[in-house]
């Protein structure tokens, strides 16, 4: 479907990591993105989708990459970490061991990405807190242990904020210097502004390899 280009001036690339079943596709179905059809129950390889948001008055694509959270497919979803402005990084907080396994998420997006890499943690499912099994002080502090990583308590069916944090930290980047827009692994992609009108525009996408949430 070819529709008329948005105004944007930016594009950031991001991607979203962590355990099968945390909910990783839901934070894509309930915020907006426009993306290929025909859902299904986990996400097999990738799932691409885009989006636009505002920060700042600038208008930014958000390239969002929705890798699967089985062990047998780590090595094919790594070669998307490279070249990501952000990080939406996912566990399920009725579910001890998927916050168990946030340091090795946590070590592929540190030694994939660019050090300037805005990383989010989400304790999605937060709906259901009467089966929580992982506090929300313990997850503050694994936030505040590993640095540059901001907690978000956006539950799957309010996750704006989470795209948004990101977004306004990879912009104040840009404002003060530190993020390299030249450097192909910022993320970053600067734009010329394209005429005003139109809706979201479905980009060339890799072929499907499957869909989740």
């Amino acid at each position: 479907m070819t529709t008329a280009p948005y105004n944007y001036s930016y594009i950031f690339k991001y991607i979203i990591i962590g355990d099968m079943g945390v909910g990783k596709s839901c934070l894509l179905h309930h915020s907006g993105v426009s993306f290929m059809e025909d859902y299904c129950p986990h996400t097999i390889g990738v799932e691409f989708g885009t989006r636009i948001i505002e920060v700042s008055g600038q208008k930014i694509k958000l390239q969002i990459w929705d890798t699967a959270g089985q062990e047998r497919f780590r090595a094919v979803t790594r070669s998307y970490y490279r070249g990501a402005a952000g990080a939406l990084m996912v566990y399920d907080i009725t579910r001890r061991s998927t916050y168990n396994h946030l340091s090795s998420w946590l070590t592929d997006a540190r030694n994939l990405t660019n050090p300037n890499t805005v990383i989010i943690l989400i304790g999605n499912k937060a709906d259901l807190e009467a089966q929580r099994d992982v506090t929300y002080e313990e997850a503050k502090q694994f936030a505040e242990e590993n640095g540059k990583v901001y907690h978000s308590r956006s539950p799957c069916t309010n996750v704006e904020d989470a795209f948004l944090e990101a977004a306004k930290k990879i912009y104040q980047n840009i404002q003060d210097g530190s993020l390299d827009l030249n450097a192909a692994e910022s993320g970053v992609q600067h734009k010329p502004s394209a005429p005003q009108g139109g809706r979201l525009t479905s980009e060339p996408q890799p072929p499907k390899e499957g869909c989740s949430c």
